[in-house]
Parts: structure tokens; C-alpha cells; sequence
């Protein structure tokens, strides 16, 4: 890995330190001065040492058109997960129907490893589908219903309208 230019140090320190705040404050349930006093400089310690490890992202994560579209995906993720959780309820609840699983694999067209990473943890935290493997730019997918082999037509079912948002934001 090349070495880091200071606005990408700097960039990553603070992308890393607002969420690592953000974390802090959620876990402490409080505003209170002593308690942010200790979360901003608790966080901004392990931003320093951890600049190289844990951020994948500069400053312009901060982007208000990406922001926009990071709640757009959570939309989208929350939907499928409620349609997928009823399916997988409704095949447990009704053994008769049938079920096909499977493994099917298809390519993406997302860059980072990042990127493809919230698409694999997307995918299996949707009831009904597991990432087994990612090797370069093919997704392996356990799915509890398998309706078609055809690379193209298990994207569109299975990944499709995550892949487009997070094109858009990485």
C-alpha cells in the first residue's frame, strides 16, 4: 500500500472520528459535557492510531449528494429485508411450498473492496440468501429459492437495487 498524503491522513482522521463520536454518543446516551469531552478525545485517539487500518473513506463521504444516497440505500435495504423476512416466514409457517436452494454466482461492477463488502452484508442479512464467497468481482450466493441459474437474471433478483446505490456512493 502506497504511503498516505496528509489530506488523505487528515481526511480519513476525521471521517473516522465523526463516526467513532457518533458511536460514542449512541453507547453513552448523553450530552453531557464530561461525557462528550471524554468521547471526543477517547475518539480522536484511535482515529490517530488506527488511520492506516479501519477508514476506508476521505472527506467526501460527506457529500450531501452521497449522504443522500446512503439514506436512499437504507431505504432500499430496509424494504428488501421486510419482503424477505416475510417470504422466509411464509415458507417456514407453510412447509408445502416448495423450495430450490441453491448457489448461484454473478459479477459486479463495484470497484473497492469496501463497496463490495456492504453489498455481501446487505445481501446476507436479507432472510432467504448468504454470501459465501467473493472472489474478485463474482459474488458466490446461498439462496433459499433458486429461480434461475442465469448470472444475469440472480443479480437483478438478488442485488441489483443495492448495487446501483452503492455505485453512486463509492
Amino acid at each position: 500500500m502506497p504511503p498516505l498524503t496528509l489530506s488523505q491522513k487528515l481526511g480519513r482522521f476525521f471521517v473516522n472520528w465523526v463516526f467513532l463520536m457518533l458511536v460514542w454518543l449512541a453507547f453513552t446516551s448523553t450530552l453531557a459535557t464530561h461525557e462528550v469531552i471524554v468521547g471526543l478525545l477517547t475518539s480522536g485517539l484511535i482515529s490517530a492510531l488506527s488511520i492506516r487500518m479501519f477508514t476506508c473513506c476521505t472527506i467526501s463521504i460527506f457529500n450531501p449528494v452521497k449522504i443522500f444516497y446512503m439514506i436512499q440505500y437504507l431505504i432500499v435495504f430496509l424494504i428488501a429485508l421486510i419482503k424477505s423476512n416475510f417470504d422466509v416466514a411464509r415458507r417456514v409457517l407453510t412447509p408445502s411450498l416448495p423450495i430450490n436452494p441453491g448457489i448461484v454466482k454473478f459479477k459486479t461492477k463495484l470497484k473497492t473492496n469496501y463497496s463490495k463488502m456492504v453489498l455481501a452484508n446487505s445481501i446476507t442479512l436479507t432472510p432467504g440468501t448468504l454470501t459465501v464467497d467473493v472472489i474478485d468481482d463474482t459474488f458466490y450466493i446461498h439462496w433459499i429459492d433458486v429461480q434461475t441459474t442465469d448470472p444475469e437474471k440472480a443479480f437483478t433478483e438478488i442485488a441489483e437495487s443495492f448495487e446501483k446505490i452503492l455505485l453512486k456512493i463509492f
